[in-house]
């Protein structure tokens, strides 16, 4: 038997994911005063993580369409694939979500999840003037995308 949501009430999920973008924003940019970037360039993924997944519940039965399967949870229940991605948003699916978004929604999300993912590349690697672990060379680039991925955030939560 397969669950229909891996939660309670998906409009309580989606405030839920959407307070938790509020929250996550904050502290990135807290800890971007604080000089600590790469703290602050996971909270900075965290947010924009929170609010794809807010998004999409609107989308569930789109998202349907695209992403087809049955998953476990770590419970052990069973939900379909584009449910499971809604209540987990596994990195791995975030830029695929995000274009499928993008279309339903003309909203500029493929570029925005991108640079959330760049974040959170950089949080575990730091910066790389190689080029080669990290695709920031230098701490102005990461500054400049926390802010403007969390200016999004803030613009998203306002329109929401």
């Amino acid at each position: 038997m397969v669950n229909q949501l891996p939660w309670r009430d998906a409009e309580e999920y989606r405030r839920d994911r959407l307070l938790e973008a509020k929250y996550e924003s904050e502290l990135a940019l807290r800890f971007l005063e604080a000089g600590l970037y790469r703290n602050a360039a996971g909270k900075a993924f965290q947010a924009w993580k929170a609010l794809l997944a807010a998004l999409a519940v609107n989308y569930s039965e789109e998202l349907a369409k695209r992403f087809r399967g049955i998953r476990r949870t770590r419970d052990g229940r069973r939900v379909s694939l584009a449910d499971f991605i809604i209540a987990f948003m596994p990195t791995g699916y975030m830029l695929a979500v995000a274009k499928v978004l993008e279309q339903l929604t003309r909203k500029p999300l493929t570029d925005l999840t991108n640079t959330a993912i760049n974040l959170h590349e950089f949080q575990y690697n730091g910066l790389d003037e190689t080029g080669v672990y990290s695709r920031y060379p230098d701490l102005d680039f990461v500054i400049d995308d926390i802010k403007r991925l969390i200016n999004s955030i803030q613009q998203f939560l306002t329109s929401t």
